[in-house]
């Protein structure tokens, strides 16, 4: 899985042998309830491991400036046929986030399970992007697999509160953190996970 996670064909053959487990084709419900309790207004946005697109697209009927970044041609060929049957423009790109060098930067992020896979390969390289894609105070909405329940073979990756918070707390801060539950197909298990509002840190 370590190597796996940056490998497009990894990506493209879970779609194409799909549904992908993730992939239910609608908006994430945390999402949702998120920005809207929050009251986070429509800026700059950036999803990590858009997928087929389907949170970007959310964003951009509700007035964000969206750019979606993922792996896989196949998903990303779903995503801007949705988004343009939606009469919506979003910025997908077939690119690896970690790469990524945006000016301006983003004011709000979306990671809806990209997290817990890629820091399983290169954690550092997973904030570094981060650090070149935000914007100062710019905060973000992260969705990762939760430890409180044993890890699934078809399930995400899990990870202890205490690790979570270890590793977002060097340059972000925590606005909430709680368990809630993946968005799942009908009749599927709907797997533990953790919902994570976080704001990074002005350096000045």
């Amino acid at each position: 899985m370590e190597s796996a996670v940056l490998d497009p064909h990894h990506w493209d053959r879970q779609y194409r042998e799909g549904p992908a487990v993730w992939d239910t084709g609608r908006p994430a419900t945390e999402l949702s309830r998120v920005v809207r309790h929050y009251r986070i207004s429509p800026c700059r946005a950036v999803e990590l491991g858009c997928g087929s697109g389907a949170s970007a697209i959310w964003l951009a009927r509700r007035g964000f400036q969206v750019t979606g970044y993922d792996l896989s041609r196949d998903a990303l060929h779903r995503a801007n046929r949705d988004a343009r049957a939606a009469g919506l423009q979003v910025d997908f790109r077939l690119a690896s986030f970690l790469d990524a060098n945006p000016a301006p930067p983003f004011a709000f992020f979306l990671d809806c399970g990209c997290y817990h896979a890629v820091r399983l390969a290169d954690r550092a390289a997973y904030f570094s992007a981060l650090g070149r894609l935000l914007a100062p105070s710019a905060t973000g909405l992260v969705l990762t697999g939760n430890a409180d329940e044993p890890e699934a073979p078809d399930g995400p990756p899990v990870l202890k509160e205490s690790d979570l918070r270890a590793e977002w707390e060097r340059e972000f801060d925590l606005i909430r953190v709680h368990p809630f539950r993946w968005d799942a197909r009908p009749g599927a298990r709907r797997f533990l996970g953790w919902s994570c509002l976080v704001q990074r840190r002005s350096k000045g």
